[in-house]
């Protein structure tokens, strides 16, 4: 039975598959998308629980996304993912409804945690 399923948008093709490659064997499914317009083009389609985004993506950034998804979908969690971290970004998101902010490079460890506790944050609401 899957944990959940996860969208991860990012442009960097190894941060995508570092992500499934991480996520999937802890039972969650997985979507992979390299682009914001896609991801929430994926998002009218199929329900997700949890969306990891970048946060510097060309077309869209990862605030954009993070506003329009609490916007239209605010039972979705997300997670900011960025290896240009701020402490004005990382407040930034968390007011927005980001559930998290991982900086780049994460360790698995460090994404399962988070997936983990946005997940049990989103079945406790």
């Amino acid at each position: 039975m899957s944990k959940g399923t996860i969208l991860v948008i990012d442009d960097e093709d190894i941060v995508r598959m570092s992500c499934s490659r991480t996520l999937v064997p802890e039972g969650y499914e997985v979507q992979l998308v390299k682009n914001g317009l896609d991801g929430l083009a994926l998002l009218e389609q199929q329900p997700v629980d949890l969306v990891l985004t970048d946060l510097k993506m060309p077309e869209i950034d990862g605030i954009e996304i993070l506003r329009r998804i609490k916007g239209k979908w605010p039972g979705i969690e997300v997670i900011i993912i960025t290896g240009y971290q701020t402490v004005d970004t990382a407040v930034k998101s968390i007011k927005l409804g980001a559930y998290d902010y991982l900086e780049k490079p994460f360790t698995p460890d460090a994404l399962v945690a988070s997936v983990a506790k946005a997940m049990a944050h989103k079945k406790s609401l």
